[in-house]
């Protein structure tokens, strides 16, 4: 099941545990504006070239919209329209004022020049700087994309409405980035992994723990449960996978991946194959990559007893079923990854109000924010006997529903 059907089938379960108005329903699935232009570019070889790139905005009932844009050749419309519905549900779920958007522009990065990239960024924003705004719909970085990328559409859209540093998130310190942003989603879902697992009477120290991708994520995830004291006995990225059943040392594999570009050639530890990790003997697993990767074909072999969702959708239904029979436990990618809009929210406040917040301050916010929306999820979940995907999706779902009926939206 594709991430639009899968996130589509969430929302309609959730809309019927709530008894929402069928019209309502409806129109909370339709998305307030969509947008596909044509960015046309001079290549560094004189050449034209021409990419497609999207926007959807999804919802704005409860604040500007808010979403990632990201540069990768395979982004198409329906992909991006169920990340864009998906930001509205997290946005709610953590409780920051946002509505979900989401963009992308269908383009292989790695094969483009910085000057090519710049060139692209800036006609992409060219495109659509009447359709976003610091008061409308807020951009950040997302697969393909980083920093520099919000700072080109920074100084494009400031071309036309005047310096606006928070026009996007994501942003590097100099132009108004955040401190603790960079390791935002990897500190939330630890945040996220801290209050389950309180909830059960147990704390990540002692704990073992396999985590699939050593991106931004999966290492800064990896770089704070190893400072907790848990024990990561397993690590994979593209590069390959590496495992020690009496605890990776973390630190020693992050400098390790930094000078070679790879965990395959690492001595700390014993290769594995990388499909192998899903189903490694772990207490926690943390898939941090790619969508789908636990379905009907491995779920159950998986052994860990808790699964953080801290990439997009990794979890299919039918895995999801499969799971749930085994009483494994599951914290949905709704929540468990909110960590970055989050503190996405917070750097748009304070460039708002020109006025910037330590680290301390910032990490100290994002714990709060997590851990009340945890137990905002487990009231849902007692409340409307349901699992914590579900319970995710009602408060989500409700909160998006009330402000929608609030606002008047049958004139």
């Amino acid at each position: 099941m594709n991430a639009l059907a899968a996130t589509n089938r969430n929302f309609r379960l959730a809309a019927r545990l709530l008894s929402l108005d069928s019209r309502l329903e409806t129109s909370l699935l339709i998305p307030y504006r969509e947008v596909k232009v044509e960015c046309t570019i001079p290549k560094d070889d004189g050449t034209l070239t021409s990419f497609v790139g999207f926007r959807v905005q999804h919802d704005n009932s409860r604040g500007p919209m808010k979403g990632g844009i990201r540069y990768h050749p395979e982004v198409e419309h329906g992909e991006v329209n169920a990340l864009a519905q998906l930001m509205t549900w997290k946005t709610a779920v953590v409780n920051v004022p946002y509505g979900g958007a989401k963009g992308g522009i269908g383009c292989s990065p790695k094969e483009l020049s910085t000057s090519e990239l710049e060139r692209l960024t800036r006609v992409f924003t060219q495109k659509i700087h009447d359709l976003i705004g610091v008061n409308t719909d807020i951009p950040a970085p997302d697969m393909g994309t980083n920093g520099q990328t919000m700072a080109w559409i920074l100084d494009e859209y400031s071309k036309f409405h005047g310096y606006s540093p928070a026009i996007v998130t994501g942003k590097p310190l100099d132009l108004g980035g955040s401190l603790g942003r960079e390791a935002a989603t990897g500190r939330g879902v630890v945040y996220a992994t801290e209050a389950l697992l309180g909830e059960h009477g147990k704390s990540i120290n002692g704990l073992t723990f396999a985590i699939q991708g050593f991106g931004n994520v999966g290492s800064w995830a990896a770089r704070l449960i190893h400072e907790r004291g848990g024990k990561i006995v397993a690590v994979s990225d593209v590069t390959g996978a590496v495992k020690n059943p009496n605890g990776i040392d973390i630190p020693a594999l992050l400098e390790h991946k930094e000078k070679s570009g790879s965990l395959s050639s690492f001595d700390g530890g014993d290769i594995m194959d990388a499909d192998e990790l899903l189903v490694h003997e772990c207490d926690v697993l943390i898939p941090c990559a790619l969508g789908g990767v636990l379905n009907r074909e491995n779920a159950g072999d998986v052994k860990a007893k808790f699964i953080i969702e801290a990439a997009n959708h990794p979890t299919d239904p039918e895995a999801d079923e499969i799971l749930s029979k085994k009483g494994v436990i599951v914290l949905p990618d709704i929540y468990a990854n909110a960590g970055g809009v989050t503190v996405s929210y917070f750097e748009w406040v304070q460039n708002m109000q020109a006025f910037m917040w330590n680290e301390e301050k910032v990490n100290e916010e994002l714990k709060k924010y997590m851990t009340k929306a945890f137990h905002s999820i487990k009231n849902m979940c007692r409340t409307h006997e349901c699992n914590l995907r579900m319970g995710a999706f009602t408060l989500g779902v409700n909160r998006v529903a009330r402000s929608t009926v609030l606002r008047g939206w049958e004139a």
